[in-house]
């Protein structure tokens, strides 16, 4: 369904640093950096879609955080939730809600909440049941 998905950003080192740690916690490579551009993109190991971009927006004005918007990045398991929100807080993002069950979705949500390092509101999730 979804082909990928772009957030804008003004201050792309800082961004790309945080999108760095985040995305490898959830074990995505990255594709491309081309910081003439400049803008970056993340995929899953062996899948070319989809992609999570990062870059400075194509019209040349100010990237802005859209108020009510969220990207929810799926992660293989509740320790990746955990690791990439502490990279996330880490790299100059800020808490929204931290790791933890969320049973009011379904019983084996796990999710974390935060904003990237433009203030942009980022949650990472798992599905998946405890597995022993």
């Amino acid at each position: 369904m979804i082909s990928h998905v772009f957030i804008g950003v003004n201050d792309f080192d800082r961004a790309f640093t945080f999108y760095s740690a985040v995305m490898g916690e959830l074990g995505h490579k990255l594709k491309f950096c081309e910081r003439d551009k400049p803008w970056a993109a993340w995929m899953a190991e062996g899948m070319p879609r989809p992609l999570l971009l990062i870059g400075r927006p194509y019209d040349g004005n100010s990237a802005e955080r859209g108020n009510g918007q969220m990207v929810a990045l799926l992660a293989p398991d509740r320790r990746s939730v955990d690791n990439a929100y502490a990279s996330a807080l880490a790299n100059k993002g800020s808490c929204e809600g931290p790791p933890g069950l969320r049973a009011h979705y379904h019983p084996d949500y796990y999710g974390a909440y935060f904003r990237d390092s433009e203030g942009n509101k980022i949650c990472v999730c798992c599905h998946d049941p405890v597995t022993r």
